[in-house]
């Protein structure tokens, strides 16, 4: 199951991200006659339905159970997808990237609140950090095979194979996967402890703000690599598409493999008598401030040296990765709330997706440099080291009713 979790988050970053190699191809923005504002909305319209659509979501895992919302969603973001292909105006391009988000939304409030109910406190990180992987590999693998259908075929049906392709997926997913929504008293008495948590309650929390916080400089840095990546390395370093794709896909499998080792270790750590919120805190702080390293690359004055730096800081924020989510997402938060707390959080991470998306246009098109674009990631990974340790704290935890205490 965590494995087809783990796909299925792949899957949906391969389709958010595979326009982002669209965005630097010129009969693409020639087609759809783009300037870079235009690009970054694009971008970013994907974000604002996604986030739009989080907390929804949230509620409805929490309530009817993970696989068949989850079923539903990923048929409709596919297919959303395959027909991106078939566009030929500006607004129809922005609906297919709206309704990709809305309907992926499912997938972390559905992913977390299974991993919460199926993995204890110390294999948390590792199962958070195999989980991400998913997620970091999506646009690893994406970019490349993205360009190279771009490359080989066309635009149109770079969408149009990796939409349907997507499909695939849920062949064993609906085989395999038991419907968890329960039945009769079951049901009763899980809506009863859906309901015991509120917004309100989850709102009134310093640490859920905090977390909104930290997730949100995290997003910012790795959704700017998703979405303006390949771009920066086309237009100001002066690679082939196809060549971006590739130190794409090393950026990204730099930051899932080390994700999953950091994950792993912090587990280890906890298990042998760590307090589990300060080593994953600790884990957090020193990859926000490894990231930091993303300037260097931006002011690198070689192209071997920008390429480095460029996968190095996106590599070492994978220490905060898998941490910083079992942190914010199961660590400190009650069982009855996950769903919920994820689409709250999520709403920050969507949020982080659309301005680094739409932000970086606009810096990009006064500056006319990558530089300005990515100082402004610079301080976002500073303030989120600092938001980790200040508001990241057990006292601050939500308070649901009926639910077991969080670990400290």
């Amino acid at each position: 199951m965590l494995t087809l979790l783990a796909l299925g988050v792949l899957i949906a970053f391969v389709d958010r991200t595979s326009i982002s190699s669209a965005m630097a191809e010129k009969t693409f923005v020639k087609h759809f006659d783009l300037s870079h504002l235009d690009r970054g909305g694009v971008n970013s319209a994907f974000f604002w339905s996604y986030g739009l659509m989080q907390m929804a979501m949230g509620w409805v895992v929490d309530r009817y159970g993970v696989k068949t919302p989850y079923t539903i969603c990923f048929a409709l973001w596919c297919l959303a997808t395959a027909l991106t292909g078939f566009t030929s105006t500006l607004m129809a391009l922005v609906m297919m990237r709206v309704i990709v988000g809305a309907a992926e939304a499912v997938v972390m409030p559905a992913s977390y609140r299974w991993i919460r109910n199926n993995f204890k406190e110390g294999q948390n990180g590792t199962a958070v950090g195999f989980f991400a992987m998913g997620n970091k590999f999506g646009p690893a693998i994406g970019a490349p095979v993205a360009a190279w259908l771009i490359v080989n075929y066309d635009w149109r049906m770079m969408f149009i194979l990796t939409g349907v392709a997507g499909l695939i997926w849920l062949v064993p997913w609906v085989l395999l996967v038991k419907n968890d929504r329960l039945r009769g008293e079951a049901a009763v008495a899980q809506k009863a402890q859906a309901a015991s948590v509120s917004l309100a309650s989850i709102l009134a929390s310093p640490l859920v703000w905090g977390a909104m916080i930290v997730n949100f400089c995290y997003g910012y840095f790795t959704f700017y690599c998703m979405t303006w990546m390949p771009a920066y390395l086309v237009e100001e370093r002066g690679l082939s598409l196809k060549s971006s794709g590739l130190y794409t896909c090393f950026s990204f499998a730099g930051i899932a493999i080390v994700a999953l080792i950091a994950g792993w270790a912090a587990d280890r750590i906890i298990a042998r008598g760590g307090n589990a919120v300060f080593v994953r805190k600790a884990f957090v702080i020193a990859g926000f401030v490894g990231a930091c390293t993303v300037l260097l690359g931006a002011r690198a004055p070689s192209l071997e040296m920008a390429l480095f730096w460029n996968v190095f800081s996106l590599s070492f924020l994978g220490l905060a990765t898998a941490n910083n989510l079992a942190l914010t997402r199961l660590t400190l938060i009650p069982a009855p709330a996950v769903g919920l707390v994820t689409g709250v959080q999520q709403v920050a991470t969507s949020l982080a997706g659309g301005v680094a998306a739409s932000l970086s246009g606009w810096l990009l098109q006064v500056s006319g440099s990558y530089e300005l674009p990515m100082f402004v990631i610079f301080v976002f990974l500073l303030i989120g080291a600092l938001a980790t340790w200040i508001l990241l704290q057990p006292k601050w935890a939500p308070k649901v009713a009926q639910a077991a205490p969080a670990t400290t």
